[in-house]
């Protein structure tokens, strides 16, 4: 399997299925695979021209992250629907849809490298905006957008 694919098949697979022996980080560019027991790693290459964001809206409760974890991190709003809209600084709308929250409690979408946007997403009536970016040294994992 590819970057991309396993990104997209981890980050879906739910929580009871995830392998509790390999970590898998979303960096900028690639994946780092590691054993949990061994610490033995491997990099697997992403897109350079593709950033994957993975973000967990919240309510009451998150926790700090950078490098999105596909077998470790868990977000709040799970298996819910919300609207979601990313509009890049040029006012391009490249994400405007209802997403459904993965069983981990985050959602992730693939972006164009390099650039700035506002996030917008809507949950039970409550709203939360987050400027992003998706250069070398931004985040894949976004855990503090509050729904309020």
């Amino acid at each position: 399997m590819d970057g991309v694919d396993m990104v997209d098949y981890l980050d879906r697979l739910p929580k009871a299925d995830r392998p509790q022996t390999i970590i898998a980080s979303v960096r900028a560019n690639e994946v780092l695979l590691a054993d949990a027991e061994s610490g033995d790693e491997k990099l697997v290459d992403l897109p350079d021209d593709q950033f994957y964001l993975s973000f967990a809206p919240y309510v009451s409760q998150t926790h700090d992250c950078f490098y999105h974890s596909l077998t470790t991190c868990v977000g709040e709003i799970q298996n819910e629907d919300v609207d979601v809209q990313i509009v890049s600084s040029d006012g391009e709308v490249l994400v405007d849809e209802t997403m459904t929250m993965y069983d981990n409690g985050f959602v992730g979408v693939w972006l164009p490298a390099d650039i700035e946007a506002t996030l917008t997403v809507e949950y039970d009536g409550k709203t939360g905006t987050a400027e992003i970016a998706t250069g070398e040294q931004d985040p894949t994992c976004l855990t503090t957008l509050q729904v309020s």
